[in-house]
């Protein structure tokens, strides 16, 4: 917010709508919601209790399928907590300041993930093509190096975004057809000019796309010429199964997140907008540790044993 506006702004609020023009889907809503939430809980704190308890997963790709479990995890609880309450509430207003927050925290976690996904395109690539370096080359130093550069870049370009918004002005009572403070929805709600903040998230989020998306391309470029290469039909399958569970991840949030912010900014789109967010901050994060503990062999084996020895 403006300094000259400081005043004004101390009154604003927003009103999120969620879903409240479904009033007889409301508690139908909640449980499907509270469900996925729960496995979304259960499933990323469970994969990191694993990776951390089992010394044969104390490897540079665990540790950064630990990473992007516990991002997961911050994503949806950043997200979903206040969209359950907004379902049974009747009071569906949030203060400015705790509307900025909740978008700070998931857009961190949004940016750290499409770091941490290039980042584990590159390990594979390591992996598959350097072998006999690949330990050498993912060192513990150099992977928490990497994880340090996830999260600040994250935090960076998340105070960049919120940033930006502070620029803008609001005017008293304003409505976000949304169930959370999303970038697009809190522009909408601006009484101010928003050329600046749609220009920083325009180039900053292409930037930031492109950039990782490069990354993971050139990446995968190499692991298929390496593995066309390979005269074993079973060493094929085996580097194409070790990098399966990473591709599935990348085009469900890369695919999702494409659509989301390609859509255009019309009130016909806002529906749209809004089945978007569900799924990239609520659904994703529960698919996540799911397609990992499906598509991966040393985690299957591991719940199964756990399973046995109950």
């Amino acid at each position: 917010m403006m300094i000259s506006d400081r005043n004004q702004s101390a009154t604003v609020i927003f009103i999120l709508l969620g879903f409240s023009e479904y009033p007889d889907l409301q508690i139908l809503l909640l449980l499907i919601f509270l469900v996925i939430y729960v496995i979304s809980v259960v499933g990323n704190l469970g994969m990191i209790a694993i990776i951390i308890m089992k010394p044969k997963l104390h490897t540079p790709m665990y540790f950064f399928l630990k990473h992007l479990s516990f991002v997961d995890f911050c994503y949806s609880t950043s997200a979903t907590p206040k969209l359950l309450e907004n379902l049974v509430a009747q009071d569906k207003t949030i203060s400015i300041p705790n509307c900025f927050t909740q978008f700070f925290f998931f857009a961190t976690c949004a940016l750290t993930e499409t770091f941490i996904l290039a980042v584990m395109a590159y390990d594979r690539f390591v992996a598959i093509c350097n072998p006999l370096l690949y330990l050498v080359i993912m060192s513990q130093k150099f992977c928490a190096l990497l994880m340090a550069a996830a999260f600040s870049w994250g935090i960076f370009l998340s105070l960049l975004y919120t940033g930006s918004l502070l620029l803008l002005s609001f005017c008293g009572t304003t409505i976000i057809d949304n169930f959370l403070c999303e970038y697009s929805g809190i522009l909408s709600a601006s009484c101010s000019d928003k050329y600046v903040s749609e220009m920083i998230l325009f180039i900053v989020t292409n930037i930031n796309m492109m950039s990782t998306l490069i990354v993971i391309f050139i990446s995968y470029i190499f692991i298929f010429i390496t593995v066309m290469k390979m005269h074993s039909i079973r060493a094929r399958h085996k580097a194409f199964s070790t990098c399966a569970s990473h591709l599935t991840a990348v085009g469900i949030f890369y695919g999702t997140v494409f659509f989301l912010y390609c859509i255009p900014n019309t009130k016909s789109s806002w529906f749209t907008l809004k089945l978007g967010s569900v799924f990239y901050t609520v659904v994703i994060p529960m698919l996540n540790p799911l397609i990992y503990s499906l598509r991966n062999n040393d985690v299957k084996e591991i719940l199964r044993n756990l399973i046995s020895q109950k």
